[in-house]
């Protein structure tokens, strides 16, 4: 799963919550690209999943030789599923196919309505779109119907949940949807074996 959004949107906060309720249901792993740092891996290695740091300095986005070479360097055979966060850009990471069975954007309702149409190229090749933060919904101003209906015009089929990895609000409901979507593509993984 190739999980995107722009700086802020809350990439690591919701892939914790996601770690934490797969928790004992799969056997996950994290590769985790950011131009500086490794102070995200440090907190999903602090769940207990293993983590992989790829640092791309100046460069705004993964790209395949970047996972290939992490894979070389981080076995995943055993895995479930394998998250990859990628950078934080909502320009870059979408033109570059990292070899993911899924896409998933994240966007914070804080970042306002018309993302999707000011980043259509991210959204148009997203599976899922997690509008997450909707707690501040309201503080921001935000209407989540506008969000959404902007979503479906740029991809009328995206998979899109509103929820707020803070709170857990709409949390349930996306994990449960993972689960679903990693055993269907373990069991179409089996059959083409």
């Amino acid at each position: 799963m190739n999980l995107m959004s722009a700086p802020g949107a809350g990439k690591t906060t919701l892939l914790e919550a996601t770690i934490k309720a797969l928790q004992g249901k799969f056997r996950l792993a994290v590769i985790e690209g950011d131009l500086q740092t490794d102070l995200d891996a440090q907190r999903i290695q602090a769940l207990g999943v293993r983590a992989y740091q790829i640092t791309t300095g100046t460069t705004c986005h993964l790209d395949a030789r970047m996972v290939a070479r992490a894979l070389d360097a981080f076995p995943v055979n055993d895995l479930d599923l394998l998250v990859i966060e990628n950078v934080g850009n909502l320009i870059c990471p979408a033109s570059f196919d990292l070899g993911e069975s899924l896409r998933v954007v994240v966007c914070s309702v804080a970042e306002g309505p018309e993302k999707p149409k000011k980043y259509p190229v991210m959204f148009n090749k997203a599976n899922v779109v997690l509008i997450n933060k909707i707690d501040l919904a309201e503080a921001s101003g935000m209407d989540l119907k506008e969000l959404t209906a902007n979503v479906r015009e740029v991809n009328p089929n995206a998979t899109i949940f509103a929820l707020s990895a803070r709170t857990g609000e709409g949390m349930p409901v996306w994990t449960d949807w993972l689960q679903r979507a990693v055993a269907v593509h373990a069991s179409v993984a089996m059959v083409s074996v």
